[in-house]
């Protein structure tokens, strides 16, 4: 029976919206673990599972157990062994030497519903593991279906233009996809220690498990790593749940991917369509997301080296590149090891080869290519296709070029073993490989290792002593950066492939040895144990304030998120304040307008009748000094407030300052001098011209170039830019220049909100009127110098120690205040509460 929110999440995920039997709060206003809206959520924080607490857990979620599974001869049960080709068993070698693992996952075979409990018994006794057993019609659907015919084939560059060419989005799909990501979080939750565990979550399969266990465990230390490529942001963002899955996986700690090409794609995603901004700071990668910082792993992954040595060292192996070394004697071997993929690029290999012997006649009867082609994991009419394709290519080159005792192409189409794949790279005087796009492929670091043998061993890639290897790789794959060494092409060009592999086999010995001494030397230091280590020390160096921040969880569906905040930020009261605000004698009241008073949205930025009321009701009350703190002009905000005659207006961040209607404009700033516009204006002048959507917002003391209309990423690069350009340019000029949300500003030095408000405090203080009571309300960057300077104004005794402070934010974020109101409109409520309980004037004056 599905739960209550289970069956919520997939009408959300579908688009449909059913009427809900009771009303649920869109903000959770309690500090701590936020629990999942289910019936059954009293049983899931509990764990079945013995685990010391003192001992380092670790829970690692996959499609698929590290585990193979066969039934019995007597068809009585199943016989369960490690699958020692499993990337996930190795990931514990590079884990500290006592932390326990756990496995979650599928498992490979279908189980009867009647065996499932015996079955999770014996595996999470002998094993550690716990299976996750998928109804049939799901599994069909999640992996045949959104996994391997929408994920796949998108995140690999390939988009559905038309039913015949790959597949349209399913929303069935979608939903079984969220709904197997829910059985795999039930799984984690039977099993979890939150407060001590941490999870590894891998690849594709999984993208939206994050968003399950953080609704459940808001501090859980969890990390993700996907193992496919990550497409461009005009990729992407085509898929329809494109959202969904980004703040899905922002619910993660930390993201890994095996290249900057895939996270620099990932980061583009999450700032157009997120509007989110990457720091990196000392090498390390964040993206700030609601008061937590989400780290960027950016880490190949690499081989066991362990594995492939003990290979080498078998007897059958040794047996077997004894038959292959007389197979292929007087012959040139070069090697090809695939999954069978549509983009593997396997027939672009072969027209390659073809096309070689054709320009170099001198490799016919001599140059062999040996293709592996594992067995496909997915189905469809494209594999099809491609399968029908390679074996037509092979059929044409063989006929064209076979000799007596010689075919150019082997083609091998059956499951090989990692010892029997060691004895071909033995063999093998290159090996190629010419996908078109490929997360990261380990092909190339089997074959350097297999070359490298095993010091003392007779059966060695060379009877001299001297090891060499030679590679092919396509550009378009995940390994190619780090070898440096090898050839890259790209695939889609045949004829330059095609001179690749003539070069490969022709260059000299001593070229051979040095690249391929290079190649070993990376491979060797960068193993799979090297990479977990990696990742696991940079999880913990992103989780280690998770226990000292307050959090809150927020949203419904995937738009659940956890604000993580300092624990001393707090959600305003309004009785505490109106209370503090009732005994006080001298109040100083500070207000920004854009995002405060107004919000940003608004297109009429005019204050309303109401505004205005509540603004003049407070300049109405003699213990008040009202002010409005503004980067707006004066002349709008002072037309604007005409009907406020007692209230001071800051405007331009405070260049202008006015104390009340019948004063006049004082000039804050250190110089007045604005010779510098003369030198700004036209390098503006050139970006603007440049980036359409951007405009210059000329102020009497300021330019301010705005490119919140422009295209993100190129307004977002313009802007830095532009930034670096006028720094250099105005380098000996008494201006600061600054960036801020989707804007470049260039203003004089020593003008700030921090400043107006130290000022507005001191002149209190001179004229006897000390403030015991401080409120200041702000939303952006420019205000928390104001947050900022009231904590140093009291340390230098321009407000008293006992001074009751009010520093707000609007909206749940980090901040130097100490509250936080959630929008406009409970700013509005806040002072229309204060009005309230502010004393009018005498009837003389009104």
């Amino acid at each position: 029976m599905l739960s209550k929110s289970y069956t919520n999440l997939l009408d959300l995920a579908s688009g449909n919206f059913p009427v809900m039997k009771r009303r649920l709060p869109r903000v959770m206003t309690v500090a701590g673990v936020i629990s999942e809206l289910d019936d059954d959520q009293a049983n899931s924080v509990t764990s079945d599972v013995p685990s010391s607490i003192i001992v380092d857990r670790i829970i690692i979620v996959a499609n698929q157990l590290p585990v193979k599974a066969k039934r019995r001869p007597d068809n009585k049960g199943w016989s369960f062994s490690w699958d020692d080709d499993s990337l996930l068993l190795h990931i514990k070698d590079g884990l500290p030497d006592d932390m326990e693992v756990l496995y979650v996952g599928c498992l490979r075979v279908e189980v009867d519903s009647s065996e499932q409990d015996d079955v999770s018994q014996l595996l999470l006794d002998r094993f550690k593991c716990v299976p996750a057993f998928l109804p049939a019609d799901i599994l069909s659907k999640y992996y045949h279906g959104f996994c391997k015919q929408n994920l796949w084939p998108l995140f690999h560059y390939m988009l559905p233009y038309s039913a015949s060419h790959g597949s349209r989005f399913d929303r069935s799909w979608w939903e079984a996809y969220v709904a197997a990501n829910k059985i795999f979080s039930q799984k984690v939750i039977e099993v979890i220690n939150p407060d001590d565990d941490f999870v590894w979550i891998h690849d594709y399969h999984l993208m939206v498990l994050p968003t399950f266990l953080r609704r459940r465990f808001n501090r859980l230390r969890m990390g993700f790593f996907l193992h496919s490529p990550f497409p461009s942001s005009e990729i992407y963002r085509t898929l329809p749940v494109r959202e969904e899955i980004l703040k899905a996986l922002l619910n993660a700690d930390l993201i890994g991917f095996h290249t900057f090409d895939y996270a620099r794609h990932f980061l583009s995603c999450c700032s157009r369509m997120l509007g989110l901004e990457y720091q990196s700071k000392r090498g390390y990668i964040g993206l700030e997301y609601y008061g937590r910082t989400v780290g960027i792993k950016i880490m190949p992954v690499g081989i066991h080296m362990g594995q492939i040595e003990t290979v080498l060292q078998l007897a059958d192996r040794e047996w077997r590149v004894g038959e292959l070394k007389q197979q292929f004697e007087g012959k040139t071997v070069l090697l090809g090891v695939d999954d069978m993929d549509i983009f593997k690029g396997v027939n672009l290999k072969l027209l390659a080869l073809e096309e070689m012997l054709k320009q170099h006649p001198k490799w016919q009867g001599r140059a062999v290519l040996v293709q592996i082609a594992n067995p496909a994991r997915g189905k469809g009419k494209d594999l099809e296709e491609i399968q029908e394709e390679i074996q037509t290519s092979i059929k044409r080159i063989n006929d064209k070029f076979r000799q007596p005792g010689y075919e150019p192409i082997v083609f091998i189409d059956r499951p090989v073993s990692l010892s029997e794949r060691t004895a071909y790279y033995t063999v093998a005087e290159c090996v190629v490989v010419t996908a078109v796009r490929d997360g990261m492929n380990l092909t190339p670091y089997e074959y350097i290792v297999s070359r490298q043998g095993i010091p003392g061993s007779d059966c060695t890639a060379e009877s001299n002593g001297q090891k060499k290897s030679m590679l092919v790789v396509s550009e378009f794959i995940g390994c190619s950066p780090s070898l440096s060494g090898a050839i890259r092409v790209n695939p889609w060009n045949v004829e330059a492939t095609a001179e690749a592999l003539n070069e490969a086999i022709s260059m000299a010995d001593a070229e051979k040895v040095l690249r391929h001494e290079k190649h070993y030397k990376y491979v060797s230091r960068h193993d799979v144990a090297y990479w977990s280590r990696s990742f696991f020390q940079d999880l913990e160096r992103t989780c280690k304030d998770h226990f000292r921040r307050r959090c809150w969880g927020i949203g419904l569906s995937f738009g659940f998120r956890v604000v993580a905040l300092d624990p001393n930020f707090r959600k305003l009261s309004m009785d505490n304040i109106v209370s503090s605000y009732s005994k006080a004698k001298n109040r100083a009241i500070l207000l920004d307008y854009d995002g405060t008073l107004m919000p940003q949205t608004a297109i009429n930025k005019v204050p309303s009748p109401e505004v205005i009321s509540i603004i003049n009701t407070l300049c109405g009350d003699e213990r008040n000094t009202v002010f409005l703190v503004s980067g707006r002009g004066r002349d709008s905000l002072g037309r604007w407030f005409s009907p406020c005659e007692k209230l001071g207006i800051a405007a331009e961040h405070g260049y202008f300052l006015r104390w009340s209607a019948d004063k006049e404009w004082e000039v804050c700033g250190q110089n007045s001098d604005f010779q510098w516009m003369q030198m700004a204006e036209p390098v503006m002048k050139q970006y603007t011209e440049a980036t359409d959507g951007s405009y210059i917002e000329t102020k009497e003391s300021a330019l301010v170039w705005h490119h919140r209309d422009a295209d993100l990423g190129f307004g977002s690069c313009q802007a830095k830019e532009m930034l670096d350009h006028l720094e250099s340019v105005l380098a000996n000029e008494p201006v600061a220049v600054k960036s801020g949300q989707f804007i470049v500003e260039v203003k004089p030095q020593g003008v700030s909100k921090g400043l107006v408000a130290e000022k507005i405090f001191a002149s209190m203080g001179e004229s006897g009127r000390q403030a015991d009571f401080v409120m200041c309300v702000g939303d952006d960057r420019s205000d928390e110098d104001m947050f900022e300077i009231i904590g140093n104004a009291i340390n230098s005794s321009i407000l008293s120690s006992s001074t009751e402070v009010y520093a707000c934010t609007v909206g749940q974020k980090p901040s130097k205040a100490k509250y936080y109101l959630d929008d406009t409109t409970e700013v509005r409520t806040m002072l229309q509460a204060l009005a309230e309980e502010s004393t009018p004037p005498p009837s003389s004056e009104i």
